[in-house]
């Protein structure tokens, strides 16, 4: 009875130091998951905590601490950069203006934010930007994409010109045929939605558009979990410059990447 019992305290011993191990590790993940978050926005982004936006090249990582590999505009996120854009030097000498109207929608939102377009703010974003930025030619596709970007399961990733796949699903779309726009055009990443199989060549002009909704979403749920530390106003002016991201990358402008 006292061998037993012995071999028992050893063994309760032995799981409650692997507990304690487990404990350790998932400790330091929160505390290093809370420093991506914190010093990430998407002005001044951590691409550690972006993978689905690292450039061509780059190795690709996680969004989830242990989890499968995904590149998700997730936390979106979507195209954030950390050199200055045109409409970041741009912002340094033009002059703005605070709307009354927008700025009380914002503000009336901002009491308890959420991503549900009964509200006046989402709803004018979703029918001046996300829902124009986000139609194109395939408007089948065009739905699938947004629901995937809402739902925060889009992949984007670079193709490998050594390795290219054939898209399944519909027969536009292609290595030289963007998915989206039917427009005969390089297209140098595609786009997985949720977990099907099925890869969605788009041209590089898709892509700013899609990233751009992302990066939207992207600093909304930052401010929805209370993660920016920032006053109301500049909130706001944020959100304006994401809006207007959004403006520009469906006029079809767009950065080009140095290969």
């Amino acid at each position: 009875m006292v061998r037993e019992a012995n071999v028992k305290q050893a063994a309760a011993e032995k799981q409650l130091k692997e507990a304690q191990g487990k404990i350790d590790v998932l400790q330091a993940e929160v505390s290093a998951l809370k420093t991506l978050v914190l010093t990430s926005t998407p002005s001044s982004p951590n691409r550690q905590l972006h993978p689905q936006l690292l450039l061509p090249g780059s190795s690709r990582a996680s969004s989830r601490p242990g989890g499968h590999t995904r590149n998700k505009s997730a936390s979106g996120a979507l195209q954030l950069q950390t050199e200055p854009t045109p409409t970041d030097v741009a912002s340094n000498w033009e002059d703005k203006e605070l709307d009354s109207v927008l700025f009380a929608e914002f503000l009336s939102w901002k009491e308890a934010p959420s991503l549900d377009r009964s509200s006046a703010f989402i709803s004018r974003v979703y029918r001046e930007d996300i829902g124009p930025c986000l139609s194109f030619t395939c408007s089948e596709l065009s739905q699938s994409v947004q629901c995937a970007v809402e739902n925060n399961s889009l992949t984007i990733e670079p193709v490998a010109m050594s390795s290219l796949h054939t898209v399944k699903a519909l027969e536009c779309g292609g290595p030289n045929k963007c998915a989206l726009s039917g427009m005969s055009r390089p297209c140098r990443h595609r786009i997985k939605l949720g977990d099907k199989e099925n890869y969605y060549y788009i041209s590089p002009s898709s892509r700013a558009r899609i990233t751009a909704v992302c990066n939207f979403f992207t600093y909304i749920r930052y401010i929805q979990q209370g993660l920016v530390r920032q006053d109301v106003q500049q909130m706001f002016w944020e959100v304006m410059r994401l809006r207007r991201e959004m403006s520009v990358a469906k006029l079809g402008y767009f950065l080009t990447e140095e290969r």
